[in-house]
């Protein structure tokens, strides 16, 4: 451990590299420097002298002993830190933070369901004696010695651990850097800018300093991908801000504010505080789902949320991640409001879905290659991509599956996957929904690890949870009530005995059968509630006055284009993994083009002429066509946003274009709803002569045209009944009466013209247009015996055969599915953040 502010939390690493030691930088904020040159990776001898955070002044790291000779292990070969030791007054009071957290632990007295004067449940008829008090909690595995669980973690400035953790509001600069008077300094993440930051968030030129001539400072930013905050708002693209003395400028992971003359840096490594304090929902009606909740977390610990059904623990998930604010209540991260600064704070904040947030089809490292294009700045190379995943996968203990399709993996490596993928912007604050639903014990167990060792590398991370097996290992458990309250908040392994019980099936009866009693008030009367949220809940609620949601829209990392692209191919090679998907796209189309082919093409003539290459049968073969169309083209989308709205909801979050995500699926689907419509009509056509002449190009093409430009509308169809629906299990259905309906409006069964109130209604008919721009080509108008033999002349006036009905009849049926485009868009903003709907 160094203990200079130039240096950062995890810097770099020493390792044996099979014939010697190499030092390999993680990423660090001011870099690794070998004979003055900034470096990534280097192999060093004994005797080689490295800095970090500076190339002259900074900390001094050297190997001695026998470099290229030293045991594997670090027998021989040792890095030695010439500069800075680590003080023995720090390990004296870590002991004494141990001691405070532990004295107030082990005066307390057991309280007892009868202490406290509350009800027990009915079947608990005998008194039950609750487990000891004093007893240390055990060590977790996987934390340092003087972090056990359940003990209050006082940060600086706290004045014991009795009292609620206070949170570091002020905290010292990660390093600073000196103004000249007129001089610009450019920050990016490309090294000859003057401040360079490692963070993939930050684009390689991203915003300026400047000094102005009056003594003042203005910052601009360069275009970046991710933007460029003051005070938690956005400055416009290419924008110039004048500071004041107390701004401070957010870029990616970094925060900046001028003191004087010079400019002061703190890099957000994951030493954060979190809090919530008087968080209120209220839905329709008054009714409130969430009441007053307030707690707050020391930096890297691990906190569970847990609850019976109906509690609010995913409203307070909504709430604590900006997706659904509180209409009461403020959340802090690191003192900061996330809701006043979310569209900046949301970069450092990251949240796992309970369904997996992937595309199963493709491979891990595949999933992540993609996420990693959507969420870096338009400006990262591949090889930092790649870099980054690679870090990530070790982390995760994942490199050994890189290259398995996600759908053979276990449940616990998709969360583990998930998590990876949240953990590519590296965020300081991670909310997980369940991610043990579902998993066996030993999984459940194996997850839990993992997020405990997540804490422990430098982030604070928060799981709401059904399962109580390996609550031990967490630093806090919070206690939901039914209606939306806080039962308890404090140590895992003191919450039994608080409620009185041995188990927590006896808690969550009690909650049931005791639905009206007053949780919430037991609480706040008890000594936890003085010990680890009195502090926090003394500030009066307040209400939540949001920004413009101008101000709220984080920006886009990649432009429209790119992200099109992205989604374009992603979407392409989730379909290509798919080989019974891609099967069935071929089959249907062709299956349904040979059942048109069953049909006689001389049941009789209905006159003369044409010949009965193509006769009165000619309406019945173009309705099945048209038909079937209608169900390829729906059958194609019905499914396809449904399946991915928790990705789409999550990656919206991150700043994915909607419209570019609608057209990705559009482009996509509409070449296969193409090609599967050239299937159909080349099947259906093969036997078949067409008429010589067409209105303005061939016959087959005009109709061919018609088919493709009818299962395009009803691709659109597909997508709009899977943006309604909340269940894949209720899209067929739907798709079923589709296609039903439209073989009664296509024309060909009985007349529809003519008829007010049902002519009008088959308008609205992708098969009523489609037919008619088949009957114009073919001249169904007189090829069908007449509905009216007496009157002849009566003509359904949509099959008029002239080249500028069919114009008119393929148009209306592409406006469809353009009104169906703009529909599906406005549906799709139900399943956004709110804060990003308005």
């Amino acid at each position: 451990m160094i203990d200079d502010a130039r240096v950062s939390w995890r810097h770099a690493t020493i390792r044996w590299g099979g014939r010697g030691w190499v030092i390999e930088d993680h990423g660090s904020t001011n870099g690794t420097y070998a004979q003055g040159q900034r470096i990534q990776q280097l192999e060093i001898a004994a005797g080689a002298a490295i800095h970090l955070g500076n190339a002259t002044d900074g900390p001094r790291i050297s190997l001695s002993g026998s470099g290229a000779g030293g045991d594997a292990y670090g027998g021989q070969g040792a890095a030695q830190q010439s500069a800075h030791q680590v003080p023995q007054q720090q390990q004296a009071q870590q002991q004494a933070w141990q001691q405070q957290a532990q004295a107030p632990q082990q005066q307390m007295q057991a309280p007892g369901a009868q202490q406290q004067g509350w009800p027990q449940p009915q079947a608990q008829q005998a008194p039950h004696q609750a487990a000891p008090q004093h007893q240390a909690p055990q060590q977790h595995q996987g934390q340092a010695p003087h972090q056990q669980a359940g003990t209050a973690f006082p940060a600086q400035g706290a004045g014991g651990a009795a009292a609620a953790p206070s949170f570091r509001g002020d905290r010292s600069p990660t390093t600073f850097h000196q103004f000249a008077l007129g001089r610009v300094m450019r920050i990016g993440r490309a090294l000859e800018n003057e401040l360079v930051v490692s963070d993939l968030q930050v684009s390689r030129h991203h915003a300026e300093f400047t000094a102005t001539p009056d003594g003042r400072f203005e910052i601009r930013d360069l275009g970046s991908h991710n933007g460029t905050y003051v005070n938690g708002q956005p400055i416009a693209k290419s924008g110039t801000v004048l500071l004041g003395p107390n701004d401070i400028v957010g870029v990616g992971h970094s925060t900046f504010r001028i003191v004087d003359d010079r400019l002061e840096e703190f890099v957000d490594t994951g030493d954060v505080s979190f809090s919530a304090r008087h968080l209120t929902v209220t839905v329709d009606g008054g009714k409130q789902i969430l009441k007053d909740v307030s707690f707050g977390v020391p930096e890297k610990s691990l906190i569970a949320v847990i609850g019976p059904s109906g509690s609010g623990k995913s409203t307070l998930l909504k709430a604590l991640t900006g997706y659904r604010p509180a209409d009461q209540g403020d959340v802090l991260y690191d003192n900061r409001n996330l809701y006043k600064q979310f569209a900046e704070l949301r970069q450092r904040i990251g949240l796992v879905p309970q369904d997996d947030i992937l595309h199963k089809e493709l491979n891990v490292r595949k999933a992540l290659k993609y996420a990693a294009k959507l969420r870096f700045p338009g400006d990262t190379a591949e090889a930092e991509r790649e870099a980054r995943i690679d870090e990530v996968l070790r982390e995760l203990k994942l490199d050994i599956h890189k290259d398995k399709k996600i759908t053979s993996l276990s449940g616990g490596q998709r969360k583990r996957v998930s998590v990876a993928l949240e953990l590519l912007t590296k965020p300081s604050l991670i909310f997980l929904d369940e991610p043990t639903s579902g998993l066996d014990p030993g999984m459940d167990r194996d997850v839990m690890q993992l997020l405990r060792g997540l804490a422990d590398d430098g982030r604070t991370v928060l799981v709401v949870t059904h399962s109580v097996a390996e609550l031990a290992i967490c630093d806090k458990l919070l206690v939901m009530a039914p209606g939306g309250s806080v039962a308890y908040f404090g140590p895992p392994e003191e919450a039994l005995n608080f409620f009185g019980y041995s188990t927590w099936a006896d808690v969550f009866s009690a909650f049931e059968n005791y639905r009206d009693y007053d949780w919430a008030g037991r609480w706040r009367g008890s000594q936890h509630y003085q010990m680890y949220a009195a502090d926090i809940d003394a500030v009066a609620p307040q209400s939540v006055h949001m920004p413009p949601p101008q101000q709220m829209r984080p920006p886009k990392p990649q432009s429209w284009g790119s992200q099109l692209y992205t989604l374009i191919r992603r979407y392409s090679s989730v379909i290509a993994s798919d080989r019974g998907f891609m099967g069935l796209m071929l089959i249907l189309p062709a299956v349904l083009g040979v059942v048109s082919v069953v049909i006689p093409a001389d049941f009789g003539l209905a006159a003369p002429e044409p010949p009965a290459r193509f006769n009165g049968k000619a309406g019945t073969i173009m309705m099945i066509i048209a038909v079937g169309m209608c169900f390829t083209g729906a059958a194609n989308s019905v499914r396809e946003l449904i399946k991915e709205r928790v990705i789409y909801e999550r990656e919206r979050a991150t700043g994915l274009s909607r419209s570019a995500y609608l057209m990705s699926k559009v482009i996509v689907l509409g070449l296969i709803t193409a090609l599967q419509g050239g299937i159909i009509c080349g099947i259906g056509f093969a036997t078949r002569e067409m008429p010589e002449e067409g209105l303005l190009m061939p016959p087959a093409v005009e109709i061919c045209l018609v088919v493709i430009a009818l299962g395009f509308t009803s691709m659109m169809f597909g997508l709009v009944i899977s943006s309604l629906v909340k269940t894949s299990e209720k899209t067929m259905p739907l798709l079923v009466m589709f296609a039903i309906i439209q073989i009664v409006f296509t024309g060909i069964l009985f007349q529809v013209y003519g008829s007010p109130g049902l002519e009008q209604f088959a308008w609205l008919m992708p098969a009523r247009w489609a037919i008619a721009g088949a009957g114009t080509t073919l001249d169904l108008a007189h090829l069908m015996p007449p509905w009216d033999p007496k009157n002849p002349t009566d003509l359904d006036p949509l099959w008029e055969h002239t080249a500028g009905q069919w114009g008119i009849n393929i148009g209306i049926l592409l406006l469809m599915g353009v009104v169906c485009g703009f529909a599906v868009s406005r549906l799709l903003r139900r399943h956004e953040p709110e804060v990003m709907r308005k």
